[in-house]
This record gives C-alpha cells, sequence and structure tokens, in this order.
C-alpha cells in the first residue's frame, strides 16, 4: 500500500496538540492497538502531561513530550518544528481548547478573550504550522476537534461556540486549500462529552464519550471523511435546528 494511503488507513506516528486531551488519548489508545509506535503530545510541561505519556509508553509506544502553549503562538513554529524534524507525522490532532466560564467570561472581557484566543487563535497558528508540514512531507491528515456548539449560538455558551465556530470554519477553509496535496484535514464535531464519573441521568442529551469520539476519529481516518459527527444522528438535529427562527429558538430548552 503506498505509505499516503497507509499513514489514513493505519497511521505509524501521531502528533497530539493538547496532550492531555481525553479525546486524544483514546484515540491514541486505539491507534497504537493498530499500527501506531511513535506518539508525541504536545503541551504545557505538568505531572499530568508525564502520566499520560507513561501510560501510552505502557501500551508499547515510543511516548515523547515537548512543550507547547496554546497562548504563544510565537513559539509554535520552534516547538513543532522539533517534533516534524525527528521524522514524518502521519496524523496530526488539533485536541486542546477550553471551556471557560460564560457568566464568569461575560462579566471578566479578559477571561473571554483567553478562550477565543487559546480554542481560535492558537489553533490559527499551531494548525498552519502542522500543514504546512505535512504538507513538505506529502502527506498527512490533520484532525481538528470541533464542537456542535460552534453550529449555533445558545444563550448557555456563546463564547466558548462562537471560538469554536471560527475554528471550524478555519478548518473547512484549510481543508480546501490543502486538497490535492496529499493533506487531509477532517473536522470533529462532538456533542457535549460525558466524563467519567458523570451519571447516565446528568448528561446532555446525545451527549457522547472520549472513547466513542475516539472510535468515530479512527473510522473517518479510515474513510477519509471531511466532517464526522458524533453521535451521527447529530448531523440531521443540527442540519434542523440551524434553520428554526431565532424567536422561536430562544424558547427551546436547550438554551
Amino acid at each position: 500500500m503506498p505509505a499516503h494511503k497507509d499513514a489514513f488507513s493505519s497511521p505509524k506516528s501521531l502528533l497530539i496538540l493538547g496532550g492531555t486531551s481525553e479525546i486524544a488519548l483514546a484515540t491514541a489508545r486505539r491507534l497504537i492497538a493498530r499500527r501506531a509506535r511513535t506518539v508525541w503530545l504536545a503541551g504545557r510541561p505538568s505531572p499530568d502531561l508525564e502520566s499520560a505519556a507513561e501510560q501510552l509508553r505502557e501500551l508499547g509506544a515510543d511516548t515523547r513530550t515537548v512543550a507547547f502553549d496554546a497562548l504563544d503562538p510565537e513559539a509554535h513554529e520552534s516547538a513543532l518544528g522539533k517534533v516534524f524534524a525527528e521524522g514524518e507525522i502521519d496524523v496530526v490532532i488539533l485536541a486542546f481548547g477550553v471551556l471557560g466560564d460564560q457568566a464568569t467570561d461575560e462579566r471578566d472581557p479578559m477571561a473571554a478573550a483567553r478562550v477565543a484566543q487559546t480554542n481560535y487563535t492558537g489553533a490559527v497558528s499551531s494548525g498552519l504550522v502542522c500543514a504546512r508540514a505535512l504538507q513538505d512531507q506529502g502527506h498527512g491528515a490533520l484532525v481538528v476537534l470541533s464542537s456542535v456548539a460552534g453550529e449555533r449560538a445558545r444563550r448557555s455558551d456563546f463564547i466558548y461556540g462562537s471560538s469554536k465556530a471560527g475554528l471550524d470554519t478555519f478548518a473547512q477553509g484549510l481543508g480546501d486549500a490543502l486538497y490535492g496535496t496529499g493533506v487531509h484535514v477532517m473536522v470533529v464535531r462532538p456533542a457535549s462529552v460525558r466524563r467519567r464519573g458523570t451519571p447516565a441521568r446528568d448528561a446532555a442529551p446525545m451527549a457522547t464519550t472520549p472513547e466513542e469520539i475516539a472510535a468515530a476519529i479512527e473510522l473517518g481516518l479510515h474513510r477519509r471523511s471531511e466532517v464526522v459527527w458524533v453521535p451521527g444522528a447529530l448531523r440531521l438535529v443540527m442540519s434542523a435546528l440551524r434553520h428554526v427562527p431565532r424567536t422561536l429558538f430562544r424558547r427551546l430548552p436547550i438554551q
């Protein structure tokens, strides 16, 4: 099988931007179980980052860490350049982001700006750095973790949602710009993520888990999908909600 095709269906090397992301780590575990043997975890140096790396090493992957801060775009080219200088990367997962606190962030514009800078500005910078590196090597996939929150503004999370809307639009445009180069961009739009320890009865409607998202990412890579919804039925739900008049949308219980 040609190398560039094999990189999608059975990647051997992986770079995670946001090295402690539950979703990205669940994806790494799935890919390690198949064929992946080299994993880079990029994130702020911390015990959690080192613990995540050690857990992947125990699964048999050569796992390394690299200091990376979404809020320091001037350092992105240098930090990520070190990774690509060590060898080709088949899959990059852009998985960092912060939820923020809507009520607090509305009262604190600087806090709101940090949400936007992390989720959008930091992603634009690091995404372009990785896209160029993938293009230089002639193959690879960039997986961008977006969110259903970016599909339509809601009163309860419009600061976070707007940052994800910007990220989603950027990723789609980047995918078009890279079409035909051997580099594939895949946007992942999960519903609310149910974390460990969250009772099912307390989860939001259509809530998913990191493991379910990881399975969808792996399948999407195999199919070379451009957009992945998790769960899949979310595509139909949002197709309808996107066109609901605002006067009615404001009265829906999902606000």
